[in-house]
């Protein structure tokens, strides 16, 4: 256990922190299901605007750390090119 101020003071930070980064992953994670869901049924213009409202979001993550910026990248990729090819 924690026996310094200071290492006390990191596990009430890194609590904090953890509980914002669940909720942001969450959020991009809801984003790209609903982009993903259009691309099921088939709606190329539902499938487009979610993607338009999914891609600021998963830049978010990145510029917050949560998300590796090539992971960013590939989910974007896969999921422009499959709205591509409805």
């Amino acid at each position: 256990m924690a026996n310094t101020p200071q290492a006390r003071k990191r596990i009430r930070r890194n609590d904090r922190r953890a509980e914002i980064n669940t909720n942001r992953i969450s959020r991009i994670r809801t984003f790209v299901k609903k982009v993903e869901a259009a691309i099921a049924g088939g709606d190329k213009s539902a499938a487009s605007a979610a993607l338009k409202e999914a891609q600021p979001e998963l830049a978010r993550g990145v510029a917050r750390g949560v998300l590796h910026k090539n992971t960013a990248a590939r989910k974007f990729s896969r999921l422009t090119k499959a709205v591509s090819a409805l």
